[in-house]
This record gives C-alpha cells, structure tokens and sequence, in this order.
C-alpha cells in the first residue's frame, strides 16, 4: 500500500502549504561537511517533487555553521525567479548583505523567546535581539524581499524549562510587527504537547495575531510532532515547516533532535485528505538518496515503509 486511505474531515483546511526546511535546517547539524553537489541536487530534487517553498541555506558565519560555508555558491545555481522561493536564513545585517548580492527574494530571521537561547544561539541577549533584526527588516523591505521570522524555544528551553505562554507571543508580536510576513513558531527541542500547541495559537488569537499569519515548526523528540501538527490544523493552521527525512536539529541545543518528517505529514495530509502538492513517493526516494549519502538510514517512518525491500 503506497498511499493511506482518505477520510475527509470538513471541519480541517480544505489545504496547507508544506516550508521545506531540509536542505538548511535539516543539514546544518551534520557533522562533516556534504558536497556543494551533493547540496544542489537536494533541492532541485525537492523542488521536482511538489515542495512549494524549499530553504536553500543560510548566510551565517562559516565560523559558527561550517556545514552552510557554501551558501553563496549554491544559491549562485539556483532560479531565484522561477515558481518555487527559496529563502535563506539571514542572522544579522552582515548576512543580508550577502544575501541581497546573491539576489534573494525571500529571507528569514531567527529569534528566541528566552534569554539564555539568545545569548547561546544569536550571541545577543533577548532584548537586543530586536535592536538586531530591526534594521534586517527594514533593508529587506526596502529592497523587496519578503521576509520571514522564525522564533525558537517556544514551548520549553534546556537551560529555563518551560516557556511561559505570554512571552512567547510577546516575542513573537514584536517580530510580525517589524514587518515580518509569517512567524513560525518553533517547539525547538520537542517538548510541546496537544493542548500545549492549542493554548499558545489561542494566546496569539487573543492578542490579535491571525491565524493565516502563523505557521508551526515541530521537533519529534518526544514524538509528539504529528499529533502537535493536528492540534494546529484544528485550530486553522496551514503552514508547516518540515524536512526531507526528519532531517536536522539545532546545534545550539543539544536535545533538539530531528525535525517533523515531510513525508510523516505528507502521509497524514494524505490521509485527512488535506491538499499540499507534494508528490509523496517521489519525496521519499529524495529522503531516501541523501541518506545514504550521509551513511545512515533516515529517521522517518514512511520513507522506510516507502523504500523497503
């Protein structure tokens, strides 16, 4: 059996958009360093198989993310006009110059909602993070490219526990209100659970902040990513950030594992009978290839279901 049977229910999105996050988030972590080729052929492989968006790389420091050293290069061979965008992570003005003379339409920022992710992650503190960001927006705005923001350790942080509710939409506010598009809230080490989910989404409804304008990004520590990503459909969520394979992590807090498998909520998508575009089987052969090349088996369940035998 290659696809799950559908069973519709009226009250989900009729569809959602899938944010590929493979090739940056998902490779970052690794521990050696993987071919420019190699890099390439991923998201073109992405790309071919329905992702609609699909995060190239990210113009930090070589010093800091060695894995992503190449990011100029690789967005050098990449159509940065044709349908599918492809954003690039920007940590600071320095970061967007370089991203603004590769000719970019699309980038994202990366805050956190404590202070101690702040100071590990951005070498900031919380509040300086804003001042930080402030003048990435702007330029970005001013140039046309849209831009996006990611805000991490948004249901529990390794160093502070958990993360109270109220902050996390505080940040997260300050960041839309730059003139971010899209927040993606991140459960960057996988502690999140149903309820959890349920009650942050209504916090940012009581504060004004529309659903349309908030996308979720779910970690499976724990193995709570899909049914964190079900409580979010019901409550009209319709963008997930996702990685081929379940790849990636965040190399600032050792406990984030990999990240929701593509193909895990492209099989649930499915199933709901929720649109998305992705051509499963395809993905999960892509999912499947670059396994391999980083020489171990693929953490999702449906690409080893998929690819078996």
């Amino acid at each position: 059996m290659s696809l799950p049977a559908v069973h519709r229910d009226p009250s989900l999105p009729d569809r959602v958009t899938i944010y590929e996050v493979g090739a940056r988030d998902g490779l970052q972590n690794e521990s050696g360093v993987i071919p420019l080729e190699t890099k390439l052929e991923l998201v073109q492989r992405l790309t071919a198989a329905g992702l609609p968006i699909v995060e190239a790389t990210s113009f930090v420091h070589p010093k800091w993310v060695p894995q992503l050293a190449d990011a100029g290069d690789l967005v050098a061979r990449l159509d940065l006009h044709g349908a599918t965008p492809y954003p690039v992570l920007v940590p600071n003005e320095r970061g967007l110059d370089r991203a603004l003379d590769a000719g970019v339409t699309h980038v994202a920022i990366f805050g956190s909602a404590t202070e101690t992710f702040a100071q590990k992650n951005l070498n900031s503190t919380y509040e300086a993070q804003f001042a930080m960001f402030e003048p990435v927006v702007r330029r970005a705005l001013e140039a046309g490219v849209q831009v996006r923001a990611y805000l991490s350790m948004c249901f529990g942080d390794p160093w502070e526990g958990e993360v109270v509710i109220d902050r996390v939409v505080a940040a997260g506010k300050r960041l839309l209100d730059m003139g971010a598009y899209e927040l993606s809230l991140g459960d960057t080490i996988g502690v999140g659970t149903a309820h959890h989910v349920e009650a942050l989404l209504d916090a940012f409804t009581a504060a004004g902040v529309a659903t349309d304008r908030l996308a979720m990004h779910f970690h499976d520590t724990y193995g709570q990513a899909l049914t964190n990503t079900y409580a979010a459909l019901r409550k009209g969520v319709t963008t997930f950030d996702a990685s081929a394979g379940g790849l990636g992590g965040c190399p600032y807090a050792k406990s984030a594992t990999g990240n929701l498998a593509t193909e895990d909520l492209v099989w649930m998508l499915d199933g709901l009978g929720i649109a998305h575009g992705v051509d499963l089987p395809a993905l999960a052969q892509t999912s499947a290839w670059i396994a391999q090349h980083l020489g171990r088996p693929s953490p999702s369940a449906v690409v080893r279901a998929l690819t078996a035998g």
